[in-house]
């Protein structure tokens, strides 16, 4: 039996950063998706069918099939699109290896979990850390120059790492909510307010390809940062410095409560539908509608958030 033919490897075509992990796993779910049809070389896999069948929006498929064409297990077909190049043994070895942010993601959460839970001090060393999550200096450097751009660690001069203030109660991050309810919709309403529709479109795509299925396919932490980044950019639309540098803080400080508060991805979907719908409103001109429903969106996260009982 003639061996399968090595997979060419080449540079790969997408962004210089690399595929995203929702990339990779979608590439993994391709490659599955392969293998469980049964499907032949030279069949052509249409993207927006895959779209359907693996419940993500056309982005992470797109950027999953350039990703499967670099690594030989599909081929660009002649007129546009891609065809099945692999089967039988050859494709079972095919499936990428995660990204380093997969092989970091969990370590990153214990450390969230453990500060969180008061069992790191405030001052911490890298070799401390390395040893009591078991990480690789690169792992670990991957790790703390996350954290630091999250705003919740600071490197010490010299030597040694400090945890930033972070909300650890449920009143605080009740509080947190109470600051938001009034600060948001008056936001909307101030007189230098101007839509970046640029901006806001933005937000609104991300938003809206979380309805259309990524948001089961994220962790908590990304979550976290899409949707706050969505209030971020409406409240840079007033152009009041304080209001913004306010809710910055704020989203700071409860940053890892609510990884703990993350709601379950079927309310978590509805609360992205809203955000959708509150950049229709601004894009369309409608500020006081706008306001109110954001203010309604608000509370009803927050009554979600710190009712329900912890897991």
């Amino acid at each position: 039996m003639t061996p399968p033919t090595a997979r060419k490897r080449t540079t790969p075509s997408s962004d210089v950063a690399g595929p995203t992990p929702l990339a990779r796993r979608t590439a993994a779910r391709i490659v599955e998706h392969i293998a469980a049809e049964g499907l032949s070389a030279g069949t052509r896999l249409v993207e927006r069918a895959l779209a359907d069948q693996l419940k993500v929006s056309r982005s992470p498929v797109r950027q999953a099939l350039r990703l499967l064409a670099d690594e030989g297990v599909v081929a660009p077909a002649e007129r546009g699109g891609y065809t099945v190049s692999l089967t039988g043994q050859a494709l079972a070895e095919a499936p990428p290896a995660p990204s380093a942010e997969d092989d970091t993601e969990d370590a990153y959460l214990r450390i969230a979990a453990d500060r969180l839970n008061g069992d790191l001090p405030d001052r911490v060393t890298e070799n401390a850390l390395a040893r009591r999550y078991d990480l690789m200096p690169g792992q670990l450097a991957h790790i703390l120059r996350r954290i630091a751009v999250e705003g919740w660690i600071e490197r010490l001069p010299g030597y040694g790492w400090e945890f930033q203030p972070m909300l650890t109660s449920m009143e605080s991050y009740q509080d947190s909510y109470r600051f938001r309810l009034p600060i948001e919709p008056a936001a909307i309403l101030e007189p230098g307010f101007v839509v970046d529709r640029k901006a806001l479109e933005t937000v609104r795509a991300q938003q809206q390809r979380l309805v259309d299925g990524e948001i089961w396919d994220i962790g908590n932490a990304q979550l976290y940062d899409l949707n706050s980044r969505f209030h971020e950019v409406v409240m840079d639309c007033s152009h009041n410095s304080v209001f913004i540098d306010a809710l910055r803080r704020v989203d700071r400080l409860r940053r890892l409560i609510e990884y703990r508060r993350s709601l379950q991805r079927d309310r978590a979907v509805v609360r992205c539908a809203e955000h959708v719908k509150i950049a229709d409103l601004l894009l369309a001109g409608q500020r006081a509608e706008a306001s109110a429903y954001l203010r309604e969106h608000l509370s009803t996260v927050s009554k979600e958030k710190v009712d329900r009982p912890d897991t």
